[in-house]
């Protein structure tokens, strides 16, 4: 049973051998707790959770270990507690915003079927050992002091770049430099900086007087070392975070340690669109994980199974169709699983046809085929394949016994004004009967346009909410 990965810093997909089968370990960048969390920030926790339950299922659930830190000291969350709570104090205000914060978290991704990692370590429990690597990279040279200021000295890192593999001025840009008299050169980045008053701060490290707080990128290196070690398995998360923030990871942690690599394997997942555009509040179609799960209509699974559809490093579009089919899919699922639900389905192997393209870099769009076609054999009468279409979807976190997809139906009907609907069906009848199809059409794409599926016999129309 051979596990193969694909590995952004050397670009290619290859074997998978941990450092130790006993104790198999991997860091994925988690969330920033001042806002709910959105469907972008879904697909990183899904994508890493389903190669949790693999590595679980090939080396032991206790051999595996699974870090996802909290970003909880962040200018964004002090912005938020100064605007949410004035009142109070900034450190009592961000103490409120990043509690309630983390418990909406959790309280989302759970309901996305995600089993909680092994270790959660928060950025303020690990200030110690940020301090302790700032400082070893400046006995190194690998960083400096300027203005109260700790910064890494990126010139110091011959190979710095391998992982994003981008020019000079792309990385400039990329970075968002800010321009600085106290930098020695563009790209250096902050290790340690000043808080401002009221801000959270701690005692600073090198002898700086005034108290301060770490930049993000030092956060990581600084939990992943701690729970994991100086080289670790698999390090992942979204796309956008290769650079800088992966790319700055490698630089501190390889020049603190003097290791040739911080993680045997680099994974992201790609990008995802709404609709076609990218997700932003500007245009309107930024969805939280909590609005999707708030709205009566699509359970996790349905969420976490459209996730699932587009393989991982691919870019994905979430659509309201694609949402639709797979809750579609998962209710053709728990019509045929319900006669081996009397029995426990962990006495039921995952089959190996479902297994196979997960092993291959986590190709779960070619798994759910295999669920597919489970489905046919369970509808023809096959026990032995309902039973292994259970157990395959209890193996990817799919409760699909939690979708019903004529009672979506009648909530989506319920959200729809009938009497509306009645009377352009009979606006339409009559424009038929004029011949006026011109408007008979117009009417057909506004009952289109609301969801609404017609369907013309002999003896009328009837209609449908589309799915």
């Amino acid at each position: 049973m051979e596990l193969r990965l694909y590995d952004t810093l050397t670009r290619e997909k290859r074997a998978f051998a941990p450092i130790d089968p006993q104790r198999v370990r991997m860091y994925v960048c988690g969330p920033t707790v001042y806002d709910f969390a959105h469907i972008g920030n879904a697909r990183p926790v899904i994508v890493f959770d389903v190669l949790f339950r693999l590595l679980r299922h090939i080396y032991g659930a206790d051999h595996v270990i699974y870090v996802r830190n909290i970003t909880d000291v962040d200018d964004k969350i002090n912005a938020r507690a100064a605007e949410e709570f004035p009142e109070l104090p900034l450190n009592e205000a961000i103490r409120k915003v990043t509690e309630q914060t983390d418990r909406q978290f959790h309280e989302d991704v759970a309901a996305l079927g995600c089993l909680p990692p092994t270790v959660e370590p928060r950025a303020t429990e690990h200030i110690a050992e940020m301090r302790t690597l700032i400082e070893r990279l400046v006995q190194s040279g690998n960083a400096y002091v300027a203005d109260d200021h700790v910064l890494f000295s990126v010139a110091s890192m011959p190979d710095y770049g391998r992982l994003s593999k981008r020019p000079l001025d792309e990385m400039i840009a990329g970075a968002r430099v800010d321009v600085a008299p106290y930098k020695r050169d563009p790209m250096d980045f902050v290790l340690w900086k000043p808080s401002k008053p009221g801000e959270p701060a701690w005692p600073s490290p090198c002898g700086i007087a005034a108290p301060g707080r770490p930049g993000w990128h030092i956060e990581c290196s600084a939990m992943s070392w701690k729970h994991l070690g100086e080289i670790f398995d698999i390090h992942g998360g979204g796309i956008d975070l290769v650079f800088p923030h992966h790319e700055n990871e490698i630089a501190q942690s390889r020049c603190a340690f003097h290791t040739p690599v911080m993680a045997n394997f680099w994974m992201h997942n790609g990008f995802l669109q709404v609709e076609g555009e990218k997700m932003s509040k500007s245009l309107g179609n930024f969805v939280t994980i909590r609005e999707l799960l708030a709205d009566g209509c699509w359970p996790g699974a349905v969420i976490r199974f459209q996730m699932l559809m587009t393989h991982y490093r691919q870019p994905m579009d979430w659509t309201k169709a694609n949402t639709e089919r797979a809750a579609i899919a998962l209710d053709t699922f728990r019509q045929f699983t319900r006669i081996p639900r009397m029995a426990d389905p962990n006495d039921t192997a995952v089959p190996a046809a479902v297994l196979a393209p997960l092993l291959d870099d986590l190709n779960t769009p070619r798994a759910i085929v295999e669920l597919h076609r489970l489905a046919d054999q369970a509808r023809a009468g096959n026990h032995q394949a309902a039973s292994e279409l259970l157990a395959s979807c209890n193996f990817l976190g799919i409760d699909e016994s939690s979708v019903d997809l004529q009672e979506i139906s009648k909530r989506h009907r319920g959200e729809i004004d009938e009497d509306k609907i009645e009377t352009l069906i009979a606006a339409r009848t009559t424009a038929r009967k004029a011949k006026n199809f011109a408007e008979s059409d117009r009417i057909r794409d506004e009952l289109a346009a609301m969801g609404v599926v017609l369907k013309d016999t002999k003896d009328g129309t009837t209609w449908e909410i589309a799915r």
